[in-house]
């Protein structure tokens, strides 16, 4: 299933107006009922119970999140609107004022670049609580459960023990990811909130419309984002409640053996910048796209990416866009990735490549097509990157990140002003 998209920023005013219009009169009532059918589970709270004493006791807190549009923010009118500002408030005015944020959403992506680009955006900020929200734009399948997993193993695996909380939206045909993500929580004993257990009964009750939560087909409005942040402050205060109870903070730093594997706990990602072709027939490196770009059917390019699982990372949009054969090694199979899409704005997709599992390295080779969809007016095609689960250790993206970081911090020292645009995003 494909993921959901984020809106073109085009529209975003048109979200933005659409979030401040008033609720139905039965809307609040909900309060009342939603937040206790929110809880899917509050797990072994033990790292929470941890974090919120030391944020008690007056210490800085890192409060981080990763995921897509929603996370991001779109459809709130305003940052301070969207769910994580409005748990970030909460923390401040309920368990201690010292808290840094990281946003680290990014709209039409799914919990498989998350787990490429969790080291990047996200672990190198040190949280010490993390949101989790990739359940509208994952496929409710074994493979979002694999991806999630090996998200949810890196972050667990930090040396400060963050605390973990998955967060899991809906669209507005009440569909989402849930079952498939709620296994990993389960497996893990990670504290879960439901958007959907619980507004979707209201909703099919008429208690609330859906233009009383949603701003669009996928994105929360106002009262949509503050409903999820009341169900995450709810399962908060709960651990906080605990720990008044029970005085003691432990939190184990051992975790169980996987629930499906632990590949995309150890992965590498290289952005089409970092990316050496092998061979190069027609591709160019766009810096504005990032992106290798072709548009003339028959040109040809190849990589090399380490690592069990393969991962390619394509453009797709509504225009000039052709089709390319993607074959990994020397397989008889290959992959058609189409770029055209029939939505106007553009997005990123992330896709497991068919490979030989006992490989440790795989040659990725591109050849863009003579065919392309009967609606497009063009051939061009983009490769955002390429990246790998289930990568050598020593080989993964932490090491790479930290390479980049200390070249980075030579380049400056030498007065080189290019490296400023190559430290990690935060």
């Amino acid at each position: 299933m494909r993921a959901r998209r984020a809106l073109p920023a085009i529209l975003l005013f048109a979200v933005a107006l659409h979030a401040s219009r008033s609720p139905s009169a039965a809307a609040p009532a909900v309060l009342a009922v939603a937040p206790a059918r929110a809880r899917v589970s509050i797990g072994d709270v033990g790292r929470l119970r941890r974090q919120i004493a030391r944020a008690r006791a007056g210490e800085s807190i890192v409060l981080g999140a990763i995921g897509g549009s929603i996370t991001e923010g779109v459809g709130a009118s305003r940052p301070e609107a969207s769910y994580l500002a409005r748990v970030a408030e909460w923390w401040k005015q309920n368990l201690g004022p010292r808290v840094d944020v990281v946003n680290a959403g990014i709209g039409s992506t799914g919990s498989n670049y998350g787990a490429l680009r969790a080291r990047r955006d996200l672990l190198v900020r040190h949280p010490d609580v993390v949101i989790v929200e990739f359940a509208v734009n994952d496929p409710d399948s074994r493979e979002a459960s694999e991806s999630l997993e090996g998200l949810c193993r890196q972050i667990l695996s930090e040396p400060n023990r963050p605390a973990v909380i998955l967060l899991f939206m809906m669209d507005r045909k009440g569909w989402s990811a849930e079952h498939a993500h709620a296994l990993v929580g389960n497996h893990y004993h990670l504290p879960m909130v439901s958007f959907r257990r619980a507004l979707l009964p209201e909703i099919q009750r008429g208690a609330l419309n859906w233009d009383d939560v949603l701003a669009d087909g996928v994105h929360p409005n106002d009262r949509g984002h503050a409903y999820a942040a009341d169900f995450v402050t709810g399962l908060l205060s709960a651990a906080a409640a605990q720990a008044d109870r029970r005085g003691r903070h432990t939190a184990s730093s051992r975790l169980p053996a996987p629930l499906i594997s632990d590949r995309y706990q150890h992965v590498v990602l290289r952005e089409a910048p970092d990316l050496q072709p092998l061979r190069n027939s027609g591709w160019v490196l766009d810096p504005e796209s990032k992106a290798w770009v072709a548009d003339s059917p028959g040109s040809t390019i190849e990589f090399r990416i380490e690592g069990r699982v393969p991962l390619l990372m394509d453009w797709h949009f509504h225009g000039s866009m052709g089709k390319a054969r993607i074959v990994v090694d020397d397989a008889r199979k290959s992959t058609i990735r189409d770029g055209y899409s029939d939505d106007t704005w553009g997005w990123r997709a992330t896709v497991a490549l068919p490979a030989r599992s006992t490989a440790r390295t795989h040659l990725i080779r591109a050849e863009l097509l003579d065919e392309a969809n009967p609606s497009s007016t063009g051939h061009e095609f983009r490769i955002l990157g390429l990246g790998a689960a289930g990568a050598t250790p020593g080989k993964t993206e932490a090491q790479h990140t930290k390479h980049r970081s200390v070249t980075a911090s030579r380049r400056r020292r030498q007065g080189d002003p290019a490296s400023h645009g190559n430290e990690s995003r935060g």
